[in-house]
């Protein structure tokens, strides 16, 4: 079965929602979005406080390169525009409203037709992807339209669509194939049109038998469209590892999956484009997991962007007694979170609720030397090495063993039985590495 070359591990599925439809969560009182919400440069407001705002509406221009537009999720009064605290507690710039009773802008289609032609030029494909907002939902929040325009001299011969949902307890991206099948595989064929290919791979994890089975009965629909079983086995999604299981191909240290002629998006993204290009829907919600074993009632909600954290704990029963940690995400690359009165983004993918027994980390000991880091590692690096140069603070020859080719997936530290905190101080190694890059590059 098709898979990756190097490393990975295998932690519990922990799949505790995956027969679970999707859920409509309520319309809150109030809400809080972020203004910039994805990878690079900030947005710039174009509304002001005391303005009444529509569901769907601009609330923040993206006028850099790397950068994206955000839009209203409700209906509502915009009483301020201040900062306001993420779940890792920083203080970012964000639009407080009053929401009221929806009243969607008048040129977004809000019925459940599937709509099967695509009638936008390719060229008109990437800037209703702008226009509309759209980011990586697979947690890198990477603005999407700057991966469908392609540079002269780059080829692109496939889109992958990562469906692996590797992650142990997330299931949305499992739930969204089984309810919304067409609509996905209408949003990979408005990929390939915006890229002017007629192939697509769709990586999906073995474990997922009915969603595969969702695909392939009505995969013959789509020409050049396959769906591919793949081996369950973490960080199977990661993206160059999601690239060698379906084409072989590797991506080189330091390079895009472009250089090997690949234009990856997540499923969740396969959708969100759907809804941009034939229903002019900007992304204003998503799925997210609210899953953990000590929870009662394990569920996956459709949630507008900016609904405050606690209010989906409150609405799912309230955090059990014994509760360790509220991760944002999986367990292996997900985080812990601050603040659980801060809102929701456009990638927030789960809420995992994890046992004083589960959030608890190994007792740290001495390295024993077993290699466990170095053959786990899908990236076929030395963790170990890496955390030693790091702890020393020699960041250039940090540098030099292709530290920052680490997808930090926590493979090595999930293996580690010395319970090294090997993850963690490659994470500070990568930004020190980062800091030395760029002051190199203003000299």
């Amino acid at each position: 079965m098709n898979t990756f070359r190097l490393g990975g591990v295998h932690p519990q599925e922990n799949k505790l929602a995956s027969e679970n439809a999707i859920e409509l969560f309520p319309l809150q009182q109030k809400a809080v979005v972020f203004v910039s919400q994805h990878l690079g440069a900030p947005s710039t407001p174009v509304v002001q406080k005391g303005d009444r705002v529509k569901t769907g509406q601009l609330l923040a221009k993206a006028e850099a390169f790397i950068c994206a537009n955000t839009h209203s999720p409700y209906t509502g009064v915009i009483t301020k525009i201040d900062v306001a605290t993420d779940f890792n507690g920083y203080k970012k710039p964000a639009f407080y409203i009053d929401v009221e009773e929806d009243e969607w802008c008048e040129d977004i289609d809000t019925s459940e037709d599937i709509v099967q032609d695509i009638k936008l030029s390719s060229q008109e494909i990437i800037e209703r992807i702008k226009d509309r907002g759209i980011v990586g939902l697979g947690g890198a929040a990477f603005p999407t339209h700057v991966k469908y325009m392609v540079p002269e001299d780059k080829h692109v011969d496939y889109v992958i669509i990562n469906a692996a949902e590797c992650e142990p307890y997330l299931t949305s991206d499992n739930r969204l194939l089984l309810e919304h099948t067409e609509e996905v595989l209408i949003g990979i064929e408005i990929m390939k049109k915006a890229l002017n290919i007629n192939k697509a791979k769709i990586g999906i994890e073995a474990n997922k038998p009915k969603a595969i089975n969702a695909l392939k009965a009505i995969i013959n629909k789509y020409p050049g469209t396959e769906v591919v079983a793949l081996k369950t086995k973490y960080p199977q999604g990661a993206e160059k590892q999601l690239i060698y299981a379906l084409t072989k191909r590797e991506v080189p240290s330091g390079k895009l999956p472009i250089e090997v002629g690949c234009v990856v998006n997540n499923v969740g993204t396969a959708f969100a484009i759907y809804q941009a290009v034939q229903k002019n829907r900007p992304l204003i919600d998503n799925i997210l997991t609210f899953t953990g074993k000590a929870v009662e009632n394990n569920r996956n909600l459709l949630v507008r962007v900016g609904t405050s954290i606690q209010s989906i704990i409150d609405y799912c029963g309230g955090l059990p007694e014994n509760t360790g940690k509220v991760i944002n995400g999986g367990p292996m690359m997900g985080k812990a979170m601050m603040d659980l009165s801060a809102p929701t983004t456009k990638t927030t993918s789960s809420i995992l609720v994890m046992t004083e027994a589960e959030a608890g980390r190994k007792k740290t000991t001495n390295c024993l030397r077993c290699g466990k880091c170095v053959s786990a590692c899908p990236m076929g690096l030395e963790p170990i090495q890496i955390s030693l140069l790091a702890k020393q603070e020699r960041w250039e020859e940090a540098e030099k063993e292709c530290t920052m080719d680490c997808i930090e997936c926590g493979s090595c530290l999930f293996t580690c039985p010395a319970g090294q905190p090997l993850l963690d101080i490659i994470r500070v190694a990568k930004s020190k590495i980062g800091a030395l890059r760029r002051a190199r590059s203003k000299k």
